[in-house]
């Protein structure tokens, strides 16, 4: 089983035993709400550019309630759970590219957003796969950042030297350093600084702009 599917899998589990009004962390949404736009996501690219495009996101929000009126809140978690159609599920390989992180963050929106919850442990195989992914889309996410970012894995195999530090944000002026575990700086970088178990220096200013920066894609 792939790290995608994994994730899928738990994921699917946790939407089912929190039930469709549970909170998560994508603001104003529910658990019902962020499985349609899984689905969403993942079934209909037709209607996913208002994920990423403002102008577009009217007719985003309508198919994502089109999705929960007809397949209704357990229906989208089967979709879910069984894997992307399309494209997805037509390019080997694509659903693995693609998807672990996407799914890691949103199994961590419902999971954090849920009273006790701590930071799961992470296979070593799967803190190398985020971290590998963060260092692609560090410069990305960390696009809007106000201060210079330098993420430091911690937790990494010993002997790791430049391979755990990353750059991002401005080059110029203030700087914050962020350690974490992968997990925990990929979701720090998806804009759940609130929620990511990390430890940042730097100026209490620079800190401050930092945590409360819109990060993400």
């Amino acid at each position: 089983m792939t790290h995608a599917r994994a994730e899928r899998a738990a994921l699917s589990d946790l939407f089912l035993q929190v039930g469709p009004d549970a909170p998560t962390l994508c603001e104003g949404w529910t658990a019902f709400d962020l499985a349609a736009h899984l689905v969403l996501r993942e079934r209909r690219p037709d209607a996913a550019g208002g994920i990423a495009i403002r102008r577009l996101a009217g007719r985003t929000a309508a198919v994502q309630e089109s999705l929960k009126a007809r397949h209704g809140y357990a229906g989208l978690v089967e979709l879910v759970r069984s894997g992307p159609a399309g494209l997805y599920g037509l390019v080997p390989g694509l659903d693995r590219a693609v998807n672990a992180v996407e799914l890691f963050v949103h199994h961590e929106d419902v999971r954090r957003a849920q009273p006790g919850w701590e930071p799961r442990e992470l296979s070593p195989g799967f803190e190398e796969l985020l971290w590998k992914r963060l260092r692609g889309l560090g410069r990305l996410l960390l696009r809007r950042s106000p201060v210079g970012v330098v993420l430091r894995r911690t937790g990494g195999p010993a002997g790791g030297g430049s391979r755990d530090v990353l750059l991002g944000g401005p080059r110029g002026g203030a700087r914050v350093e962020v350690s974490g575990r992968p997990g925990e700086l990929v979701l720090f970088c998806f804009g759940r600084q609130p929620y990511a178990r990390v430890e940042p220096a730097g100026s209490p200013e620079a800190v401050a702009r930092l945590r409360d920066a819109s990060l993400g894609v």
